[in-house]
């Protein structure tokens, strides 16, 4: 299974996800013509090699043509009309009316409005349309059938929009991050953009802390905009196949680390020391000897406080009864 995973380390913005999926080997022709069926004012795409703090990202400005003056206020059904009437194909089209969804009921809810009647002011405008379709475009050009994240910064501070000065996170992106697990930051500013929390809330199946059981394919970053004091303001995918034997590998390689933590050959004299081991064995080794009989043996006869589950070469009398079920212990993970 083709599988993605978002890094969210610095946060995520619509410009660094996409940015970052093209670098991680997504179609950018595809994505390019594509977007050209967006019916709506123009624009160009500038994609540019950039060093954030000694990560080499690439950065995605969606410039717009000074004779066409921006629209930046757009209602939901708008944008819906746009998307559905553009002709991309039926995954496409559902990824993308899923984040601007969850954008949508964010909103509403903020505002106190119907869905419908929802208008975008900073998403309805041209590049968070273009960032937004041209994610689903770059998923769907990576053939990504499952996509985790890890959980999300979100940023402190307040940030100047057209409703005035708001705290961050913006509360659209708070409220896109029920349910979500997020990360603090020490940074007073926002790293989590409502576009960001759109596709986290919208796209992700699956959040997790460290990277998921995957054989690694290609690796990509997006670069935000600002420059962070201390790291890097990229975000990181990483995309590869969940492989259906890893868990497979796991089992082995525990079962191996125990046998060697484990393969003591004990002398003769080892066992002439009267110590006491004040653990219960429950170690998973493969035995040659059923464990369930007493052994009656000659050689030495000398009393055994402790409960190996050793092959052991050498005959005692055991005064104990081992009591080891091989295969019926949950194995360590």
């Amino acid at each position: 299974m083709r599988i993605l995973y978002l890094d969210c380390f610095s946060g995520i913005s619509g410009d660094m996800t996409l940015g970052a999926l093209v670098d991680a080997g997504a179609d950018r022709a595809y994505i390019e013509e594509e977007l050209a069926k967006i019916q709506l004012e123009p624009y160009m795409l500038e994609w540019k090699r950039v060093i954030k703090k000694g990560i080499s990202a690439l950065k995605l400005d969606v410039l717009l043509d000074p004779n066409h003056p921006p629209k930046n206020h757009r209602h939901y059904s708008e944008i819906v009309r746009v998307i559905q009437s553009a002709g991309f194909n039926e995954r496409v089209t559902a990824m993308s009316l899923a984040i601007f969804e969850k954008i949508a009921i964010a909103e509403a809810k903020i505002h106190g409005m119907s869905v419908e009647k929802v208008h975008f002011h900073e998403v309805g405008a041209i590049d968070s349309i273009v960032d937004i379709v041209g994610v689903a475009l770059a998923i769907d050009s990576l053939q990504i059938e499952r996509i985790y994240a890890s959980p999300v910064p979100l940023g402190s501070g307040t940030i100047h929009i057209d409703h005035g000065i708001y705290p961050v996170p913006a509360p659209a992106t708070l409220e896109m991050m029920k349910g979500v697990p997020i990360a603090s930051t020490n940074y007073s500013l926002e790293l989590t953009t409502p576009t960001g929390a759109g596709i986290i809330s919208g796209l992700v199946d699956e959040f997790s802390k460290s990277f998921p059981p995957m054989v690694v394919d290609a690796i990509g970053y997006g670069a935000g905009t600002r420059e962070l004091p201390n790291q890097p303001n990229v975000l990181r995918v990483v995309v590869g196949n969940a492989d259906p034997f890893i868990g497979k590998w796991q089992i082995s390689h525990e079962h191996l680390a125990h046998e060697h933590g484990h393969a003591h050959s004990h002398s003769h004299d080892d066992h002439h020391h009267h110590h006491h081991h004040g653990h219960d064995h429950h170690d998973h080794h493969h035995h040659d000897h059923d464990h369930d009989h007493d052994h009656d043996h000659d050689d030495h006869h000398h009393d055994h406080s402790h409960s190996h589950a050793h092959t052991h070469s050498h005959h005692h009398d055991h005064d104990h009864h081992h009591a080891h079920h091989a295969g019926t212990d949950p194995v360590p993970q």
